[in-house]
């Protein structure tokens, strides 16, 4: 009679997770530990190592999980976007471009070459090795990104823009490890893939989705401040502007993760129309939030509204994908490789990359130093390692990249959960001494 079934269980068990890191949010900011890695545990326990309440298979139910996460960084680089208030003028770009690119590529060949000539792959292998290690994750990274609109703090402006950039500028490097296991056309001599893969897709992909976040944001804000229409519904901006954005992408062929956090950075420049004002006398018997939606602060008000909205829907899918890489780890064989390719990873190429993404810029010693550490690796290596299994990589390697992969993303969980607090707390006390 007392005995639940796995489902009830399952929401009992879920409800207190919830409820609990509500409680104890404020004491589990003091402790040199992340939410995800509590996340992690609850997945674990909840999967076939704990009480088998839940099941999944990355090489069986490789659809579904490709799509949850592929929702889950859509969502987190469209927040990402609307966090980075700096118009693209702003020499503090520099580092994010850099970082999602020299770093990027520093990244792949290293991750190539340890690849061919350390685990014996073959030559598309090692170049999908490289494209899915090597994005940072905007999904669990929000313990060193940008904290408000307004943060300019060139450590956190730095690793949130990269984490925003380098999970669209990796997609080439995918097409391209496929083309090499004949598993994408590439081309004759390769010109299809830097015609349409590199240049049509990365550039393609970030004005159209500047183009219609503009678009999207400014008619919303002319209907409300002009005609006092579009006044609710702030959640709806989000979801349809993400969702219109990657379906345009992707009809398009051009990379919707990267038109999907252009449209967020393109939504939050979005500033008053200069032209007309609203006639006081149109606000008469609308509510105190209709006027503060339509009056001079309408679109910061939108703003507001629809960021607090996106780091509400981040956060829950942050917890359902970590939880998910929990019961996950129970169905991996990981191999021995793992032991010295995750130290090798995190101690030498993140760092190698990084100060090599960062020759010119102005960047402090210590932010270096921080940048190099807080590589972190999540739900974005694994949306593109689902994504290549689903492409046809053969069912052994796709095994064997798995077992790496999950094996990284664990291991950055742990690692980062564990320093991120020390370290930024350090960091932090140290900007106001220096002040």
């Amino acid at each position: 009679m007392f005995d639940p079934d796995p489902f009830t269980l399952g929401c009992i068990l879920a409800g207190l997770l919830l409820i609990g890191m509500t409680a104890g949010s404020s004491f589990i900011a003091r402790l040199p530990l992340s939410s995800a890695m509590l996340y992690l545990l609850a997945g674990i326990a909840m999967g076939p190592w704990g009480l088998g309440l839940v099941k999944l298979d990355a090489l069986k139910n490789t659809l579904l999980l490709e799509r949850l996460t592929e929702i889950a960084v859509l969502i987190s680089l469209f927040t990402v976007g609307m966090k980075l208030e700096l118009p693209f003028t702003h020499l503090r770009w520099r580092i994010p471009v850099q970082l999602a690119t020299v770093s990027m590529l520093v990244t792949v060949v290293t991750i190539t070459a340890i690849g061919l000539w350390a685990l014996n792959l073959p030559l598309g292998a090692a170049v999908l090795l490289g494209a899915i290690l090597a994005p940072t994750d905007p999904v669990l990274a929000s313990d060193v990104q940008v904290t408000n609109p307004g943060d300019r703090d060139q450590l956190r402006f730095g690793l949130t823009g990269e984490g925003g950039l380098n999970d669209g500028t990796a997609f080439p490097l995918v097409m391209l490890g496929l083309g090499l296991l004949g598993l994408h056309d590439l081309g004759a001599g390769g010109w299809r893939w830097w015609a349409v893969d590199v240049l049509w897709g990365v550039v393609g992909g970030l004005a159209l989705g500047y183009l219609l976040g503009h678009l999207v944001g400014r008619t919303i804000v002319y209907l409300r401040m002009r005609h006092l229409e579009a006044l609710r519904s702030d959640e709806f901006i989000a979801l349809g502007l993400i969702a219109l954005t990657y379906g345009l992408a992707l009809w398009s062929h051009t990379y919707g993760f990267l038109a999907v956090f252009a449209a967020g950075l393109a939504l939050r420049r979005i500033v008053e129309p200069r032209r007309g004002r609203t006639p006081g006398r149109l606000h008469e018997g609308l509510s105190a939030e209709d006027k503060a939606a339509s009056g001079a602060q309408a679109p910061a008000h939108m703003m507001e509204a629809v960021q607090r909205f996106n780091s509400q829907l981040e956060s829950f899918v942050e917890v359902a994908m970590v939880m998910a890489v929990g019961v996950l780890v129970a169905t991996v064989s990981f191999r021995s490789e793992v032991l010295w390719l995750i130290p090798l990873l995190f101690l030498v190429v993140r760092p190698l990359a990084v100060y090599a993404g960062l020759l010119g810029t102005p960047v402090a010693g210590a932010q270096r130093r921080l940048m190099a550490w807080f590589g972190i690796r999540g739900i974005g290596s694994l949306y593109y390692l689902l994504y290549v299994i689903n492409h046809g990589m053969e069912p052994a390697l796709a095994q064997r990249l798995l077992s790496i992969t999950l094996a990284v993303i664990v291991a950055s969980i742990v690692v980062h959960g564990i320093s991120v607090t020390p370290l930024m707390s350090r960091y932090e006390q140290r900007k106001k001494s220096a002040r």
